[in-house]
């Protein structure tokens, strides 16, 4: 099984040995190769939709891999036991859908090792969740595809740390380490940001207009904090 670039590198955040819960599992690509590439010795693979999980199961029979991953109908963890497994992966949903995950299922999350996280949207919102549960953030990656950048963090139980809000909004971990990816994102950003405000400023006698302008004054200058860590 190959991977995409985006599934590799959440793949490569599971710790050798594991027992995994892929809540979201789509094609239950992630579970085929853990399994295929003996990084964990027990997958359950789960979605809330029939269809995605039925290509899951196809695949996995087809693999050849029925006995040693499993596919379940569930909502989040809702079928999966406390102790069942030691690490969960949630890659490719809404930071929302991530905060519910961990929330409704705490019975399950208390007592696992790690939590592979890849949220798509409210990234910032998912990091500050996380450290106000005292659920440590001890590795970030970010990969481009497509055009698209995706930033994944592998959590543990742990204490609260300081966050800024830059921190919180681009990786704290991806900031001290200088990621070259961010970076990338980064630049992008503040290319994107400033060539908006210079067209609003085309029409800032309009109360929109001026109203937009002044909420990307601030996204620029949290973008010009993050990029100080590269200087």
């Amino acid at each position: 099984m190959e991977l995409s670039k985006r599934l590799q590198a959440v793949a490569d955040l599971v710790t050798e040995g594991a027992s995994v819960a892929d809540i979201g599992t789509d094609h239950g690509y992630i579970p085929i190769y853990l399994i295929e590439h003996n990084i964990a010795g027990k997958v359950i693979a789960l979605d809330i939709n029939r269809g995605p999980l039925e290509r899951a199961r196809m695949h996995v029979v087809g693999h050849g891999l029925k006995g040693k991953i499993e596919t379940r109908l569930s909502d989040g963890l809702e079928k999966v036991l406390p102790g069942e497994v030691d690490t969960m992966i949630a890659a490719g949903m809404g930071g929302g859908l991530v905060i519910k995950i961990l929330t409704e299922g705490y019975p399950v999350v208390e007592i696992l090792d790690t939590m592979i996280l890849q949220p798509q949207s409210e990234i910032g919102k998912v990091r500050r969740f996380l450290n106000e549960h005292n659920l440590q953030i001890t590795e970030e990656n970010m990969v481009e595809e497509d055009g698209k950048f995706y930033p994944m963090m592998k959590v543990i139980h742990g204490k609260k740390e300081e966050y800024t809000i830059c921190e919180y909004t681009y990786g704290k971990r991806l900031l001290l380490e200088q990621h070259p990816v961010l970076k990338k994102y980064l630049d992008r950003e503040m290319q994107i940001k400033e060539s908006v405000f210079q067209q609003l400023f085309k029409h800032q006698n309009s109360a929109s207009a001026a109203e937009r302008m002044e909420e990307l004054k601030q996204e620029i200058i949290l973008t010009q904090e993050a990029l100080k860590y590269y200087e």
